[in-house]
């Protein structure tokens, strides 16, 4: 009887040892095959990413047309040391400002704001504010290059 009794706490303890085998591969997660597969991908990608951004050459016709008025020149909104707005070449005033820009640039146009290094930040943010808020997203700050 004592020999049945060691043979059933062995073959208990041999199903409790298959049953933590099966879970231990059941849980593991082989991620060979996802490193693979995303490598391969990556490599697609760069191959294929310079053949997309890369233009086709073609003779484009000529035409009287002139060219649209959205893409002739960005428009340059300036800042003065005084804390002036100057719309291209011409003096405006700070609640001008957006109804001036409305007349001659649409929301998609290209916008150039330049402060003078002097200017006071603030105004210089507040008018870049001021055409953010009119619906302008197309805005650069002019840098000089350092020597």
């Amino acid at each position: 009887m004592g020999m049945g009794a060691a043979s059933g706490g062995g073959g208990g303890g041999g199903r409790r040892g298959r049953r933590r085998r099966k879970t231990g591969v059941m849980s593991e997660i082989n991620v060979t095959p996802m490193v693979d597969v995303m490598l391969v991908l990556l490599i697609i990608m760069m191959v294929a990413a310079p053949m997309m951004t890369s233009g086709v050459s073609v003779d484009l016709p000529r035409t009287a047309a002139g060219e649209m008025p959205s893409q002739t020149r960005p428009i340059t909104v300036a800042v003065t040391p005084e804390g002036a707005i100057f719309i291209d070449e011409n003096p405006v005033a700070e609640a001008q400002l957006v109804t001036t820009m409305a007349e001659l640039a649409t929301p998609e146009d290209r916008i150039y704001l330049r402060g003078d290094t002097t200017a006071n930040y603030g105004t210089v943010m507040r008018v870049m504010g001021m055409l953010s808020a009119a619906g302008y997203t197309k805005i650069g700050l002019v840098t000089e290059r350092e020597r």
